[in-house]
């Protein structure tokens, strides 16, 4: 799924509250057997809209520095450090990302964890006792360059 579908999906919820503050709170229609009040509508679709505007905002941040692997998604969670000590591999991967890690965001499975913010590509890491821990970027080739780089 793109990134721009996501975004129009993730939309719904906050603009069909807006429509429904305008039926209600605009028009004067209720809506529903037993309406919200308008104080409740209009703070409902205020919440939805900065939840969406949040999640517009966060942004996959990789750093490749000396003695770590630095990844966040910045704006919704604290970083992941990973020591260079611990990655025994690193590999670029295509993959799915809903058939392959149930989505985009920061997900874990049984396999490991993978950080996805777009895309269909990445760099995966084997690490010390076999988890696996994938990093999407738009740049999988150099960004698996750089960290066998660093491990050496």
């Amino acid at each position: 799924m793109s990134q721009r579908r996501t975004q129009l999906l993730t939309a719904i919820p906050p603009v069909a509250m807006m429509l429904l503050v305008i039926w209600q709170v605009g028009l004067g229609h209720p809506w529903g057997k037993h309406p919200m009040s308008n104080g409740n509508v209009i703070g409902w679709t205020i919440f939805l809209w900065l939840i969406y505007l949040r999640l517009m905002t966060v942004k996959l941040v990789t750093e490749v520095r000396p003695g770590e692997l630095f990844v966040a998604m910045r704006g919704l969670w604290r970083a992941q450090r990973i020591p260079w000590s611990s990655v025994q591999s690193a590999r670029q991967v295509t993959f799915n990302p809903v058939r392959d890690w149930g989505g985009y965001g920061i997900r874990s499975t049984v396999k490991g964890k993978a950080y996805i913010a777009s895309g269909t590509e990445g760099a995966q890491l084997e690490l010390s006792g076999g988890a696996l821990l994938l990093v999407g970027s738009q740049k999988a080739a150099e960004l698996v360059r750089a960290i066998n780089r660093q491990r050496r």
